[in-house]
């Protein structure tokens, strides 16, 4: 029987890239794995949910085409739930307002706008914690 893996990216891509790529690769084996999986996109982790930040990771990594495109739709279409920080976002300039022409393609089917409350209750829910 699979656990329940909460995943936190909250590490800054411009500090520490390859971080946000392994907790994208972790959240997407886990859910290879059968476990389900929650994620939460936080602090400037979040800008690897903008559109034209992941494009130029996408062009410009020294990863086999596709592969981060790849990782990120796993984590999207295949977690159970996926909270992003509103406050997060609006540090880096995306708003509920603008999000249409700033975020990924399909957020809204997948993203729920959050703070601490749902970084507390994806939390208290898992059993396995993993921070990047």
């Amino acid at each position: 029987m699979g656990k329940t893996v909460f995943v936190k990216i909250v590490t800054d891509p411009d500090v520490d890239l390859a971080k946000c790529v392994v907790g994208l690769a972790c959240a997407a084996q886990a859910i290879d794995d059968g476990h389900d999986v929650s994620v939460f996109f936080a602090a400037n982790g979040v800008k690897m949910l903008q559109k034209s930040y992941f494009k130029m990771l996408e062009d410009t990594l020294p990863m086999p085409a596709g592969m981060l495109s790849s990782m990120m739709n796993k984590v999207t279409s295949g977690s159970s739930e996926l909270y992003v920080s509103t406050g997060s976002h609006a540090a880096n300039g995306v708003t509920k307002e603008n999000a249409d022409e700033m975020l990924l393609e399909g957020y809204s089917d997948w993203m729920t706008w959050s703070g601490p409350p749902g970084v507390i209750q994806l939390s208290v829910a898992s059993d396995v914690q993993l921070v990047y």
